[in-house]
């Protein structure tokens, strides 16, 4: 079972174990902001960039806080071995079952 931020508990399909974090819908651009920084400064000194949000980057487009905030949070949720305690980002975030990859943008 995977317990979401919110308090609710799922239960995952058999053999479905993999889950992602992503920012929440209503974060407000100044928290998004401050998430890419804070995710990708950490994950510098884990030897993991942010490299795929850059303009050369394959999550790069759509070049939105939200789709940025959601690849750099979910990078730092999976190099912390998918800890949810080790990503609050201030609540600004929740964990889903659903792979959020898009056309070149794939999601750890």
């Amino acid at each position: 079972m995977v317990k979401l931020l919110l308090g609710i508990f799922l239960k995952l399909a058999k053999g479905q174990g993999k889950t992602w974090f992503v920012a929440k819908p209503s974060t407000d651009d100044a928290a998004l902001a401050s998430n890419i920084n804070s995710a990708c400064n950490d994950l510098g000194s884990l030897g993991w960039n942010c490299s795929q949000i850059q303009p050369t980057g394959g999550c790069f487009e759509p070049d939105t806080l939200f789709n940025h905030a959601s690849f750099a949070m979910n990078s730092y949720y999976q190099a912390y071995g998918r800890q949810e305690h080790t990503c609050y980002f201030t609540g600004s975030a929740l964990i889903t079952i659903s792979d959020p990859s898009y056309g070149n943008c794939q999601y750890a």
